[in-house]
């Protein structure tokens, strides 16, 4: 009896894409505690692609991060553990917590909070709110900054706007605006308008 084997030539996966890095911005070690310790631009929603660049990037200034939290509505699946390099990450959720924020926990060095700036974020928006969430000492809270934001993203659109009805003719006040056209001066002595 005589058996004929075929070989095939072993098919090796294509090489995997380097891991992207993590956008970061970290508020500077000072003594001025503040709301947050940073920003975060994830490129997606997926926590289990996301996360192991950001604990990479976090290691050597941070620490072992062991755990995560987030808010629920921001995040449409959310996995128990997430393998990064060296070990596991447990995720939690609070739907208590600040959408817009994730909080990184090491056992020994402590806590931090992070704004997450949202993936579809434009760039000089992403930038805005990565530099605006590093400052040192500030009393502003994720959703504060994200509000701020789109009100920022919308006012050369309302400006444009403005522009070109008064370039029209027409008068008009808005709550853009209008408060810096009024004059400021005193009415009569030691009365100011």
């Amino acid at each position: 009896m005589t058996v004929v084997l075929e070989r095939t030539a072993a098919v090796t996966p294509p090489a995997a894409a380097p891991p992207r890095p993590a956008r970061l911005s970290l508020t500077p070690k000072t003594a001025l505690a503040g709301q947050l310790d940073g920003a975060w631009w994830p490129r997606s929603r997926d926590l289990t692609a996301e996360l192991p660049a950001l604990v990479a990037a976090l290691a050597e200034p941070w620490g072992r991060i062991t755990r995560v939290t987030v808010n629920p509505t921001r995040w449409p699946v959310i996995p128990h553990t997430v393998p990064v390099v060296g070990h596991t990450v447990h995720v939690g959720w609070f739907t208590e917590q600040d959408p817009d924020k994730l909080i990184l926990l090491s056992y020994t060095v402590g806590r931090w909070d992070l704004l997450v700036v949202p993936p579809e974020t434009g760039p000089a928006a992403a930038a805005r709110l990565l530099a605006a969430a590093s400052v040192p000492g500030s009393v502003l809270t994720a959703g504060a900054l994200i509000a701020a934001e789109a009100v920022i993203g919308r006012l050369p659109e309302l400006r444009n706007r403005e522009d070109a009805w008064e370039s029209e003719g027409g008068a008009h006040t808005s709550d853009i605006g209008s408060l810096a056209r009024l004059p400021v001066g005193p009415l009569s002595v030691g009365a100011w308008w």
